[in-house]
């Protein structure tokens, strides 16, 4: 209904009317169809509307209600099919009827004659709504009594209707399917076509028009499904609307350009937002919200998104961030789970740490540096020193996979967060994928460890507290995506040992604020023997200090005694098999022989130890060890003596020539057989002392790089230096990347120990069920041990056969459905 449809307070009518005698309804209709006419022809300014309501309401009240309201609709029928209708058809644009059969205009004149017909018939409508709220004041009394008693639409309504049939349904002369309708909605979609084309249209006649046709019912009950803007106009309207934004998003993907989709996409609903709301009918909204998302959107989106040189994959290297955001926008309208886009973006991330997995790889495989050529004389310390070694090399190339992949996780973390709004799904499918090639290149965990080891050693230095806890964070971040977890601690329980026992970690707090992180993240299990190592080296500073108190109560009288500084550490707890010579190359740990100054501190700590722990096996680890030693050079200038810190085995090889007389050398196989070293520590220690160029304390013959079994070596009398105490550093002693044979030698540990654990959680398991499914007990170490690495299902039932061999367990049912039973 109409706001100004009138609803105003019947009189009661005057005694007079109701004791009047009969009426004569012909009169009275002949003076009420004259009113009627003036009303519609505008010349209403001198009639008397309460005698007229009086007329109506006498005739009502005298039972000619019915006649009355047939007469009115004739009426209204009559002026609209002989006054109203011929006005419109007079004033058709004859150009709109040209362009149905065919003619091309243009679209200043398509818009004029659009405009034409739009506004008689809004001219026509208003009219005809004022009109007739007239009119129903005038019949109040009948729509109030007899329409509502009878059942009867109230002539306003029913007028509506005879607009609807007589007005706009009504065939043109000469043109059967074509109607004033169906030409209104042409023009209104020829029109709303120019708005989204960008031409200038009036709004606010096509407003009226909608407004009008939301006026107009299928039927007279007037309910909302049925309003002729819904059934008539609208599905045209979305059906024209299809196919213009089908073609439009062919137009955009042919351009290739995924940004400029983007931008037109999104504004294109934001325009369809606004027509709706001042154009058309906010009805319609979401429904052509549907026909952008499904046609412009959802059709196109894919081949957008995997566009190569404008789509996702240019955006995430290009760090176009406003272009990712529409395109996250556009996704989430047609699929709440961004399928298409997180693909991409998983296939992105996977392609990029693919070339960093590479690159590393081929970094760590490639020949190292060559160093120039430098003609030196002996003890000359002008010549610049060699070129970067190759374990530096790759040790720089694993530091560098860590940075590149932080990088990378850095970038893709601040997309997400700006572009993606923190999408929990595109957050899950970019672990997945850092994941995958995380786990993909073999040396991940290493590599991890070697990060963490050369921040501990020198990379934390001057950073805050803020900045350490962010570090490690980062490469906790990492680690969290690492599968092979077990890899990773025995990686770094090695870095960590050299660290401890060589003092090089800049700071012990950050070392127990990483494995408190390590903790946090991957449980208690995994840092035990971590806590263990930090453990043994707390007791051994105060195992040290007890120590020289027992030495000093004993009254020693040797003012030359060395002094001794032990770290005795719990064999099961460190990783002591990469601290000396390999077992596959040695055969069995040889002992080294020290000195006899040496060996005597060495069995008095012993005894001392003993004596506190008996039981106990005391095994020496000269490899890890270092020493300060007081050297005189005679031809030194100034002072002659320098404090020289060397590790154990230099030690032990330079107090060999302690006892050798001046000028006479000592060859490698001689001093081998004096201390032996093993042949792999006997070379880098050898290379420290005699080829290093800043710390040639020995001379070797033949002057070069490598150390061979035939070379000799002479105590260098000529040796000098500017420096008073001189750090003789250790060829290749620092943390380094496994080679091909060390790398197979710690998988075939890491594997023995996943043997073990498998076992371990197989006998748990069964100790607590009893009696178990194959399936399930399958399914219940698998989760058990996920958190330490992904076992293998065929690893997994080869312990359950071992165990059954062993008679840990026992089968229990057929052997379609095997089952186990734990052995007490």
């Amino acid at each position: 209904m109409f706001a100004g449809r009138g609803r105003g307070k019947i009189r009661p009518p005057r005694r007079t009317i109701l004791n009047s005698g009969e009426v004569d309804f012909e009169q009275d209709w002949k003076s009420l169809s004259s009113s009627l006419r003036e009303i519609h022809t505008k010349n209403a300014s001198t009639l008397s509307f309460e005698e007229l309501y009086r007329k109506a309401y006498k005739l009502v009240l005298k039972k000619k209600g019915e006649p009355l309201y047939n007469k009115v609709k004739e009426f209204e029928q009559n002026w609209l099919a002989h006054e109203v209708r011929p006005r419109i058809l007079d004033d058709l644009p004859s150009s709109l009827l040209a362009v149905q059969d065919g003619a091309q205009l243009s679209a200043n004149e398509r818009r004029d004659a659009g405009e034409k017909l739009l506004q008689c018939l809004k001219s026509a409508w208003e009219d005809h709504n004022l009109c007739m709220n007239m009119t129903t004041d005038v019949l109040m009394y009948m729509d109030r009594v007899y329409c509502s008693d009878n059942r009867k639409p109230s002539i306003f309504t029913a007028s509506m209707g005879q607009f609807r049939d007589y007005v706009l349904r009504t065939p043109l002369p000469d043109r059967d399917t074509l109607t004033i309708a169906s030409l209104l909605y042409k023009v209104i979609l020829d029109q709303i076509r120019m708005d989204r084309e960008g031409d200038i249209i009036n709004t606010a006649l096509l407003r009226s028009c909608a407004y009008m046709l939301e006026g107009l019912y299928e039927t007279e009950d007037e309910q909302e499904q049925n309003k002729l803007y819904i059934t008539s106009f609208e599905p045209e309207f979305l059906a024209a609307s299809q196919e213009y934004y089908r073609s439009q998003g062919e137009l955009l993907v042919a351009k290739g350009d995924a940004s400029n989709f983007c931008q037109h996409a999104r504004q294109a609903a934001l325009d369809e937002q606004d027509r709706c709301r001042s154009t058309l009918s906010t009805l319609t909204a979401p429904k052509i919200k549907l026909v952008v998302e499904d046609e412009l959107v959802k059709r196109n989106l894919p081949e957008i998104i995997s566009l190569e040189s404008t789509g996702v994959k240019y955006m995430l290297d290009n760090g176009r961030l406003l272009d990712l955001e529409m395109i996250y926008e556009l996704s989430s309208w047609v699929d709440p789970k961004k399928e298409e886009l997180k693909k991409a973006v998983q296939k992105r991330i996977v392609e990029q740490g693919g070339d960093i997995n590479s690159t590393a790889k081929e970094a760590s495989e490639a020949p190292p540096t060559k160093p120039e050529k430098v003609e030196r004389e002996k003890g000359d310390e002008s010549a610049k020193p060699a070129a970067e070694k190759p374990v530096n090399q790759q040790t720089g190339a694993a530091i560098k996979w860590v940075d590149d992949v932080l990088e990378l996780k850095g970038k893709y973390d601040h997309i997400l967060e700006k572009s993606f709004q923190s999408d929990q799904g595109l957050q899950t499918g970019m672990t997945r994928s850092f994941s995958d090639f995380i786990n993909g290149f073999e040396r991940s965990s290493e590599y991890l460890s070697l990060f963490f080891d050369e921040n501990m050693k020198k990379g934390i230095k001057g950073k805050t507290e803020t900045e350490v806890d962010l570090l490690l964070d980062k490469g906790i971040t990492l680690l969290r995506y690492i599968s092979d977890k077990d890899m990773f601690e025995r990686y770094y329980k090695k870095h960590l040992s050299r660290r401890l026992l060589m003092k090089r970690s800049v700071s012990m707090d950050a070392e127990r604020q990483m494995i408190s992180k390590m903790k946090l993240e991957v449980g208690n299990t995994f840092t035990q023997r971590i806590e263990s190592m930090f453990r043994d080296m707390s007791v051994s500073e105060d195992l040290t200090t007890s120590y020289k108190k027992h030495i000093r109560s004993l009254g020693d009288a040797d003012s030359q005694r060395a002094e001794l500084d032990v770290n005795v550490l719990t064999a099961t707890m460190w990783p002591l098999d990469v601290m000396g010579p390999s077992p596959r190359d040695e055969g069995a740990r040889p002992t080294c022989i020290f000195p006899t100054e040496i060996d005597r501190i060495k069995q008095s700590f012993e005894k001392f130890y003993l004596d506190k722990h008996s039981g106990r096996r005391l095994t020496w680890q000269g490899s890890m060890g270092t020493a300060d030693l007081r050297a005189y050079f005679s031809e030194m200038k100034g002072k002659k003596t320098r404090e020289l810190n060397v590790s154990t085995y230099c030690m032990v090889i330079l107090m060999l020539y302690n006892d050798l007389p001046s000028g006479q050398s000592l060859s490698y196989e001689e001093i081998q057989a004096r201390t032996n070293i093993p042949d792999n520590e006997l070379m880098r220690n050898l290379q420290s002392l005699a080829v290093a160029p800043k710390t040639r304390i020995l001379v070797k013959e033949p002057m070069s790089k490598d150390v061979k079994r035939d070379d000799k070596f002479y105590f260098n009398e000529k040796f000098t230096s500017q420096f008073q105490r001189i750090k003789v550093g250790v060829v290749a002693l620092g943390n380094k990347v496994e080679d091909r044979d060390e790398r197979q030698e710690t998988e075939k540990r890491v594997e023995l120990e996943r043997g073990q654990m498998i076992e371990a959680a197989i006998v748990r398991t069964m100790k607590q069920r009893k009696e178990l499914k194959h399936q399930q007990l399958i399914t219940e170490v698998i989760q058990q041990l996920t958190a330490r690495f992904s076992p293998d299902v065929n690893l997994v039932k080869k312990k359950i056969e071992s165990l059954i061999e062993r008679e840990y367990l026992e089968r229990v049912g057929d052997i379609d459905r095997p089952a186990y039973r734990y052995m007490a």
